[in-house]
């Protein structure tokens, strides 16, 4: 088990909103697992009452323990929020920052003062959004005080209550000079190989206009597609947006574009590993945009393309694998 896989399974036993833990859950007593099975097929009252009993047993002195990498850590104890000044910190990946973002209006309309602590690379995005009236760049050897209250960004769906609204929350200008075309990412993080693919099974999805929406090493392999860059290696989040608002369509697999897609209401269709995350769940409730596609088996790629192929359905979201 890769070693975040393994961090995010120690979190989810502090804070049920860790950005990673469907592993491999299975019945029993275990929050764990029935949180992630709960929010799995869209269940969120039943998540938040397990996340709720779980809140009930926490040691207050393990709160933000900075003993801790920032991802295992919890944040929110439960205080209120209601007129007062609220710090959301973003302690996970950008793709969950994307994610949960969208609760932060609501938050703001509750409290006197919302300030978001959030990695530099999405701050220029983030000013689109609504609700914050205060970006700081999340800096991990030099984190913002606490204040009244603070709160970790993926605990928002917990402590608001809040079912997502599937539909766009950011928004981006069309990047000059791209008309149209297929938007193509197919590699991940490392410490999950599993969610990435050989570029090659894309060129059935790929269109006649493909367009690489890469980021990090894999970006020299566009050339696999005839894929062209207009971002030119460049790992711009707010650059990004812009070229996806340009496109006709989306093909990705589970990493940052395909959040950032979904945010903007791109029609996206998600390409996942047979066993996915929580968040591609059968409820498909966080992105309307987006069509999911599971390998039919372990490692399928080749069937997940196939699927993808048979069940497209253009900008109509759906599922063909869960």
């Amino acid at each position: 088990m890769p070693r975040r896989r393994d961090a995010m399974k120690q979190s989810m036993l502090a804070q049920r909103q860790s950005s990673d833990i469907y592993g491999n859950p299975g019945p029993g007593t275990d929050p764990a697992w029935a949180w992630d099975a709960a929010m799995r097929t869209g269940d969120f009252r039943a998540a938040w009452s397990v996340s709720d009993a779980v809140l009930a047993t926490r040691d207050p002195a393990s709160r933000d323990d900075p003993r801790r990498p920032y991802h295992e850590r919890w944040v929110w104890d439960g205080r209120p929020f209601d007129g007062r000044r609220v710090l959301v910190r973003c302690y996970h990946g950008l793709g969950d920052t994307l994610q949960f973002c969208r609760f932060l209006p609501v938050l703001r309309a509750r409290a006197a003062h919302v300030t978001l602590e959030a990695q530099p690379e999405l701050l220029a995005l983030l000013r689109t959004l609504p609700g914050v009236d205060h970006l700081h760049p999340f800096d991990t050897a030099d984190p913002l005080p606490q204040v009244e209250c603070d709160i970790e960004i993926m605990e928002l769906c917990h402590a608001l209550r809040l079912v997502p609204e599937p539909g766009a929350y950011l928004h981006a200008d069309a990047m000059p000079g791209v008309a149209g075309g297929t938007g193509l990412c197919w590699a991940a993080g490392g410490w999950d190989p599993a969610r990435s693919l050989d570029p090659a099974l894309l060129r059935p999805l790929a269109g006649h206009r493909p367009i690489s929406l890469q980021r990090g090493p894999a970006v020299r392999e566009a050339g696999v597609l005839g894929a062209t860059d207009p971002l030119h290696g460049s790992m711009d989040v707010a650059a990004t947006a812009e070229l996806l608002m340009a496109l006709d369509a989306v093909v990705t697999v589970d990493t940052m574009v395909a959040h950032l897609a979904g945010a903007l209401g791109r029609p996206t269709t998600v390409l996942l590993k047979h066993t996915p995350d929580w968040r591609w769940g059968e409820a498909n409730a966080w992105y309307a945009s987006a069509r999911t596609v599971r390998q039919p088996a372990p490692g399928d790629w080749t069937g997940a393309v196939a699927a993808s192929m048979q069940n497209s359905t253009g900008t109509l979201p759906g599922d063909a694998g869960l």
